[in-house]
């Protein structure tokens, strides 16, 4: 498992699969192991992927300062593994929370980035984030499921101040466009690949600054795809047209039937997109 070293000390691990040009991945969570990931629903059998754990994270050290847990200061580990891999520019892939580190390091390396792909990402570093009208917007479309009456239930709880294990693993079927077995098993593996700590630091005060990073991207010449899930809260399709629009090559795609994981829920899909984006030039 190749390392390297951080510009505070802390030794970073990173996961390659597959073979080709190379994708850098980064995880969401916030702060979970990049092992959610896997191969990106087959992704690997046409791209090298890197897939780092995020500092605290996976195999990656846990940092004498926890301060650092904090999005905008991942920025330069982002940076050190892009030097340590030895690319000019990179295809820079992200998921979740892990948008906000995204379109941070693209707001101070954008020279840096040839594409960028935010899956079902967030934007609070743009100034746009999800509500809980959003939740409960995409919650109706699933009513007719039948395990939507307890775990509604337990969203309620949620959105109430409900701090319960079993009202959030209750709400993991929203999460995914089918709650089968293999959706189950990895909404089981999220506990312990997640750093808590990590995560309530990473969007701490301080972290964004919306109105500097729009502007630092407003003419910016990469492109970017924002891929969202039909069915997804985070951000609604709606709100990710929001996000493609603020970025002068950026475009939205709405993959059919997908929840927040959508290389889960239709992996060829899923993969034709991505690949189709990046072959672009």
């Amino acid at each position: 498992m190749p390392t390297l070293t951080a510009v505070d000390g802390t030794e970073l691990a990173y996961h390659e699969v597959g073979e080709g040009e190379p994708l850098l991945c980064l995880p969401g969570g916030p702060m979970r192991a990049s092992a959610y990931l896997g191969d990106l629903g087959g992704l690997s059998k046409r791209r090298w992927l890197v897939l780092p754990d995020l500092r605290g994270t996976g195999d990656s050290q846990i940092p004498a300062d926890p301060a650092t847990y904090r999005c905008d200061r991942q920025v330069d580990d982002v940076e050190a593994l892009r030097e340590c891999l030895g690319l000019d520019r990179v295809d820079l892939l992200t998921h979740s929370a892990g948008g906000d580190l995204a379109l941070l390091y693209a707001a101070r390396y954008p020279e840096r980035i040839r594409t960028l792909t935010l899956v079902t990402a967030r934007a609070r570093a743009l100034g746009v984030d999800f509500t809980e009208e959003h939740r409960r917007e995409a919650a109706a479309l699933r009513a007719a499921e039948p395990w939507f009456p307890a775990a509604y239930a337990a969203y309620e709880a949620v959105w109430a101040g409900s701090t319960s294990d079993a009202d959030w693993d209750a709400i993991g079927p929203f999460f995914y466009g089918r709650w089968d077995a293999a959706a189950q098993a990895h909404a089981a593996s999220e506990v312990a690949q997640c750093n808590d700590e990590a995560g309530e630091r990473y969007a701490g005060a301080g972290a964004f600054e919306p109105a500097a990073a729009r502007a630092a991207l407003a003419e910016w010449d990469a492109r970017v795809l924002v891929l969202a899930g039909e069915l997804d809260s985070g951000p609604l399709p709606r709100v990710a047209a929001d996000i493609a629009r603020l970025f002068p090559r950026g475009e939205l795609v709405v993959q059919p039937g997908a929840g927040h994981y959508p290389w889960l829920d239709d992996p060829q899909h899923f993969v034709r997109t991505v690949e189709t984006f990046l072959d672009r030039r």
